[in-house]
């Protein structure tokens, strides 16, 4: 069994973070990864540009530099496995973590499709767009219903149906029907998420508005069938062609694997793991939550951005509680 000081779960934007300072720290650590490296940006749409500027998205104290201000998916993934290559970060993909428990002797056992790990502390940096949140409506498994959005080739001539008011789906309805698709969207609320980015929501409003995009508001999903859709109205029930349905309702954290890590985790919304927000230490000793994760359900409140600090306020916690590791706030003291 391979023993660490620490153990990531996750090798996104945020577990690289915790795995620089960790490498920095001079621990003996280890990321394990389910898929690719930064695995949820590799899922994200082809052509995808971040909202947040390069410079927000930087991380380890490392330049992030992009050709335009506001970084591509393509330049995120290449900036995120440069650093992984620069740090020379052990960082192992495609094992799942599957559960955790706890030893006797206070050290944790982390078990993986591919083998077994003991360590001291633990990292859980998943963040949560491995798991869509769904409908559950009957036929939301056919092949033709997506929760991911890569490209608008597919549906160029098609008719598709875009679910969601917020910027993904805003954002996906503009991009299909300026590429031939016949875009209807339905909302389940009375207008556009207030929250669009500035630039998006005045562009959809104005397809919605002279009729380009059809737009059921106040409406919902009742049964997706392979060439229609029962949508439920104000007016009633109404049944529209359809070729795909690409549903944009968002992401939560992936409360199973949570639960299977022994982390305690509120049955009432917004679901956020009970951990210490000062510290992000779970309610498990030297077990640590880092970045979006941290916000439960809330998924709207907590970006890269604004979790960059969470690798190195871990990392020094978990550096005083090693065994054998000097207390540096004692040291600061006596000098």
């Amino acid at each position: 069994m391979d023993t660490h000081d620490l153990i990531i779960i996750g090798g996104g934007p945020t577990g690289l973070n915790c795995a620089i300072a960790a490498e920095k720290a001079g621990l003996d650590y280890l990321v394990l990864e389910k898929g690719v490296l930064a695995n949820s940006i590799y899922h994200f749409p082809v052509n995808m540009t971040f909202f947040s500027t390069s410079k927000l998205l930087e991380i380890g104290d490392t330049p992030f530099i992009s050709h335009g201000e506001k970084p591509t998916r393509r330049e995120a993934l290449e900036y995120y496995r440069r650093l992984q290559q620069s740090y020379a970060l052990k960082v192992r993909t495609y094992e799942a973590v599957q559960r955790m428990e706890r030893t006797p002797n206070g050290r944790y056992h982390i078990h993986t499709e591919k083998g077994r790990y003991e360590t001291h502390s633990v990292i859980v940096a998943t963040g949560f767009y491995d798991t869509p949140r769904l409908m559950n409506v009957p036929g939301e498994g056919l092949a033709k219903v997506k929760h991911y959005y890569d490209d608008a080739h597919p549906y160029v001539g098609q008719k598709v149906l875009v679910i969601g008011a917020a910027n993904s789906a805003c954002q996906v309805a503009l991009e299909i029907w300026r590429k031939g698709a016949e875009v209807t969207m339905a909302i389940r609320d009375e207008k556009i998420y207030k929250g669009v980015k500035y630039w998006i929501k005045p562009d959809i409003e104005n397809r919605i508005k002279e009729g380009s995009i059809k737009t059921y508001f106040h409406s919902s999903v009742r049964e997706i069938r392979p060439r229609e859709v029962i949508l439920e109205t104000p007016e009633g029930a109404i049944t529209i062609e359809n070729d795909w349905v690409l549903a944009m309702t968002g992401y939560l954290p992936n409360y199973t694997l949570l639960e299977n890590l022994g982390l305690d985790i509120p049955q009432e919304e917004p679901r956020i793991p009970v951990h210490n927000p000062e510290t992000l230490e779970t309610s498990l000793p030297n077990v640590y939550l880092a970045g979006v994760v941290c916000a439960g359900m809330e998924t709207s409140k907590l970006f890269i951005e604004n979790t960059r600090d969470h690798g190195e306020l871990i990392i020094e916690q978990v550096r005083g509680s090693l065994p054998g590791t000097p207390n540096t706030e004692l040291l600061k003291v006596k000098c």
